[in-house]
């Protein structure tokens, strides 16, 4: 069990109604953070997440956001700072993912999949950045193993995760001290829609013997958050060696 190391802390979590998000939105809630989620699609899921968090004694609210939106994004991180009074944490969670063959990218595919993935984090990055300041926060970008590795099937999404793990070591370089940013990127996450063959195939492959979880995932997020302090500019792979 986690102690209350984010106690009297609030955590701006983007797409944190389902999979990796909730998890992570629980598990820095678990440690003592208030809780802003985002959610796009998902309202009934955003809404079960804060309940879930409610119960556990946190404050939580739930915003709106088109994260590849100038203006929405705006919108969010300012609900979030008027709701909580202050913003410690952005993680930038909210993400879409493709498969398709790389000379059959269409230029929407390619621009959806980069203005999600890679403007929404910069955006949301930049407009909370004067509270995060203030604060001595912290910023946790959700990155990929797609961006450490070429996927021939997935370049727009590789391309955009790339794009994340070095903004990511820019934006530690530019904003330290006041404010520490790493990545976490994750490598096979079990998780329903994805297939039992599939998901044998990738837990063979790895040498710790088994497909990462969402949970895996929000630990390392919550070291970032609330332990890594003299820690900046880092993209942890949470693979169980998949990657080697």
């Amino acid at each position: 069990m986690h102690s209350l190391v984010l106690s009297g802390k609030s955590a701006l979590v983007t797409g944190g109604a389902r999979r990796i998000g909730r998890s992570i939105a629980l598990s820095l809630a678990h440690a003592g953070a208030d809780i802003t989620i985002t959610y796009r699609e998902s309202a009934s899921d955003a809404e079960d997440c804060a309940h879930a968090i409610t119960a556990q004694g946190r404050r939580a609210q739930v915003v709106f956001c088109d994260v590849r939106s100038e203006g929405s994004v705006r919108e969010a991180v300012d609900q979030a700072a008027a709701f909580h009074g202050r913003i410690d944490i952005l993680v930038n969670n909210a993400a879409i993912f493709e498969t398709a063959p790389l000379d059959q990218i269409t230029l929407e595919q390619w621009d959806a999949m980069l203005d999600t993935n890679l403007r929404g984090p910069f955006l949301f990055a930049r407009e909370a950045l004067p509270h995060l300041r203030a604060a001595q926060g912290r910023i946790v970008n959700l990155g990929s193993l797609g961006g450490l590795n070429p996927w021939p099937t997935r370049g727009h999404y590789c391309a955009s995760k790339a794009g994340l793990h070095m903004l990511s070591e820019v934006m530690a370089k530019a904003w330290a001290p006041e404010v520490a940013v790493n990545c976490v990127a994750p490598g096979w996450i079990d998780q329903k829609d994805k297939g039992e063959e599939l998901a044998a195939q990738y837990a063979a492959r790895t040498p710790m013997g088994r497909n990462g979880t969402a949970e895996d995932i929000a630990d390392a997020v919550l070291f970032f958050a609330a332990n890594a302090s003299f820690v900046t500019g880092q993209t942890l792979a949470v693979d169980g060696g998949l990657s080697l």
